[in-house]
């Protein structure tokens, strides 16, 4: 009894010693199922080996392996219904399988247990186990065996890195049973060993074993030493941050489609009757109508996009908790929804989501929005609790805004905002000095003096808001979609002083399908203690739009004093007037010198006007190929050679290809060069479109495009579009450098 009792106590430390590194790695779980895994891939692959210490040693690893297997299958199986995952157990292992260090090392702490997941640290538990078991039991070798749980414990301590406080009780535990292990060593399978020295003369066994004994002193002396000099190092390091490992891994990103999805809007107002989504509320209040679904959140604008820029993690069904605005009141909400027609990444719920079954998701924090890696596709059916949050509006009327570092990203201005925006939200904010009643005023004035149409081209760079604003009412400007109105409001209230956001979303009227009408975006403002408060700037269905120019007049500038010419104190004497000529009154030019005026003064202003265009137009054409990342400045590349085509009177429809619109540009400037009587072909080489075309297909389905590639496609844009108004006549290559279309046209 007392023999059986020592050789266990090798294989309890091995199990011990392997289901530590569970309890360390378990700390950034969400509960404990991981730990339990791991305690079981300990015990089973120990077991497996102190029963197969009989068996020959090429048999010990396929039993454990197959035994892993087994093991494997069934922690996969208990984490996929643990997270709610849809799919078989095939699906869920493949889908683990390749995809199981990255999503780990992606995945939002705290971490759920989800078969990609726990998948590796299992297998390495079970791994480090068998090693350790072979190596101390069957060979002996007890201290050699607690390298595999020695190095399994200190990647588990690597993974946890700064997401934990410091494991100081598991790791003194770790030492204190490796100790035990050692003191009570297992015994060797095979015969039993006999003294080496037994057979030697006295002698020769004397000085056999004082040599032992010197080499066990030696040894014994060299590890109190390291000890020594190693353990002020260790504890010196126990209240330092550790690396992170998850910096060195690359979260879930959103697709080009998804970066900005206020785009969308405008292609959603053209099908209004496009199926997104279908929506059932389970639970929550939907007096007044089913709660706002929100798609996205836009904090960041360089002067032509709005932008997501949030850091989506892998998360589990269990979302991190955010606290609620200190008044704000919130109510439980939880819906059943499934895709239709939506596309993209982009995961649509009711802000702030709590807990997500049914489909894989990565989470922002900062903006409570939720991403599927995978994407979006037609009958994928989740259920979503979110927390509805309400702010107290009766707060909203005298808090301030926040201001500062934590805030600079949503009240950050880029270059370039046009001298009459600027101006606007001067005049709007003059008047108006709390923040809410700024924000107020802004809403007011976009309801009350601009129109909803749903043909309004989409865009929100500074020229197209400043076109939104300013613009002729019977040229198209004064008109938007709800694009426009949440950029415009919220590029004025940052110039305002008021940080401001933009956010897609849908606004159903019930449950049911949820249609492209009911897309929808509106901005947002931050106040103290309050929280973001959305606002609504659309104008209201039954009021007609006042026109801009009865509010909107710049202030007369007075000249300085010293300026101001002063009466002089003698009046001088006023000459005769002389008698005025035949044919003219008296007092006043001439009638020549009169229209020669008027005509010269019409011409200067048309002359500034398409100066101020072909300015916006060079602008925009170096925004598109010099200001952006490097895809970003080959889609600007392709945007040029379609506006050039449309110039020419050659749009495409976007239903083409980029090859079949790179072969009719090749078939325009070919006959545009044989209709003004110049050659075929030269110049610019047709054939370099087909270049272009094939970099624009490399960047929508080959990621990785490089600077290289960008000057070089907007060489070739730029090329063609030179030699495709060099084919036109005079007047209309002066015309084309002028014309405003490429600005307002939708891109």
């Amino acid at each position: 009894m007392a023999g059986a009792l020592r050789a266990a106590v090798v294989p309890a430390a091995l199990v011990v010693l392997v289901a530590l590194a569970g309890v360390v790695l378990g700390r950034v779980y969400a509960d404990p199922l991981l730990t339990r895994l791991m305690v079981g891939a300990a015990a089973g692959s120990v077991l497996v080996g102190v029963a197969a210490r009989r068996l020959p040693s090429w048999l010990v690893a396929p039993v454990s392996v197959a035994a892993l297997a087994g093991w494997t299958l069934l922690s996969l199986r208990l984490a996929a219904s643990h997270a709610a995952l849809p799919g078989g157990l095939g699906e869920v292992a493949g889908d683990a399988a390749r995809n199981a260090i990255p999503r780990l090392l992606t995945a939002m702490i705290p971490v759920q247990p989800a078969p990609d997941t726990v998948l590796v640290p299992v297998v390495a538990a079970w791994l480090a186990g068998m090693t350790a078991a072979e190596v101390a039991l069957r060979a002996g070798r007890v201290l050699l065996g607690y390298l595999p749980p020695a190095l399994l414990y200190a990647g588990a301590l690597y993974v946890v890195g700064p997401n934990a406080t410091p494991a100081v009780g598991p790791t003194v535990l770790f030492a204190a049973v490796a100790a035990v292990g050692l003191a009570a060593p297992g015994r060797r399978s095979g015969p039993v060993a006999v003294d080496p020295a037994s057979g030697l003369a006295p002698a020769v066994r004397a000085a056999v074993r004082l040599r032992l004994a010197a080499a066990s002193a030696a040894g014994l002396v060299v590890v109190v030493a390291l000890a020594a000099l190693l353990a002020p190092v260790v504890a010196g390091r126990v209240d330092e941050r550790p690396v992170d490992p998850r910096r060195y891994v690359e979260p879930p990103q959103v697709e080009s489609l998804d970066e900005n999805p206020l785009i969308r809007i405008s292609g959603w107002a053209l099908n209004p009757d496009q199926r997104l989504l279908d929506v059932r509320t389970v639970a929550g209040s939907t007096e007044g109508g089913p709660p706002r679904i929100r798609l996205a959140v836009l904090s960041d604008y360089d002067g032509v996009t709005w932008r997501v820029g949030a850091t989506y993690r892998n998360a589990g069904r269990i979302l991190p908790a955010v606290d609620p605005a200190p008044a704000a009141t919130t109510e439980e909400v939880r819906q059943e929804i499934t895709v239709a027609d939506l596309t993209g990444r982009l995961l649509p719920a009711v802000p702030t989501p709590r807990e997500v079954g049914g489909a894989r998701v990565a989470y922002d924090p900062a903006s409570g929005t939720l991403i599927r890696p995978e994407g979006l596709a037609p009958g994928l059916r989740y259920a979503v609790s979110s927390v509805r949050e309400k702010p107290d509006l009766n707060l909203v009327s005298t808090a301030n805004v926040p201001a500062g570092d934590a805030v600079s990203r949503v009240l950050r201005v880029p270059d370039g905002a046009p001298e009459q925006v600027r101006r606007l939200a001067t005049q709007l904010a003059e008047s108006n000095g709390a923040p809410y009643a700024r924000a107020d005023a802004i809403a007011t004035f976009l309801a009350e003096h601009y129109r909803v149409t749903a043909d309004a081209p989409s865009g929100h760079a500074y020229p197209n808001l400043t076109f939104f604003l300013f613009g002729p009412r019977n040229g198209g400007g004064q008109r938007g979609t709800s694009e426009q109105f949440a950029a415009a409001f919220a590029v004025l209230g940052r110039l305002a002083g008021l940080p401001t956001r933009v956010v897609v979303g849908f606004e159903p009227r019930a449950d049911g399908p949820v249609r492209a009408a009911d897309a929808y975006a509106w901005p947002e403002v931050l106040f103290e203690g309050v929280g973001w408060v959305p606002f609504d700037p659309m104008p209201r269905p039954d009021e007609q739009p006042r026109p801009v120019e009865e509010d909107f007049r710049p202030q007369p500038e007075e000249p300085p004093p010293s300026e101001v010419p002063a009466p002089t104190e003698q009046p001088t004497a006023t000459p005769p007037a002389a008698a005025p000529a035949p044919g003219r009154p008296a007092g006043g030019p001439g009638t020549p010198v009169l229209v020669g005026g008027g005509v010269g003064g019409l011409l200067l202003v048309v002359g500034a006007v398409l100066a101020a265009f072909a300015a916006m137009r060079r602008r925009l054409s170096r925004s598109r190929l010099e200001r952006s990342d490097p895809g970003a400045r080959v889609a600007g590349a392709w945007r040029e050679l379609t506006d050039a085509l449309r110039l020419a009177g050659r749009p495409v429809g976007d239903d083409l290809a980029a090859a079949e619109v790179a072969e009719r540009a090749r078939v325009a400037l070919a006959e545009a060069r044989a209709a003004t009587g110049g050659p075929a072909v030269g110049g610019a080489e047709p054939g370099g479109v087909g270049e272009l075309a094939g970099l624009v297909n490399q960047v929508a389905f080959g990621p990785g495009t490089t600077s290289e590639q960008a000057a070089r496609a907007a060489m070739l844009a730029t090329s063609y579009g030179d030699a495709l108004r060099d084919a036109r006549p005079r007047w209309r290559r002066l015309w084309w450098r002028a014309h405003p279309g490429p600005l307002r046209w939708r891109r």
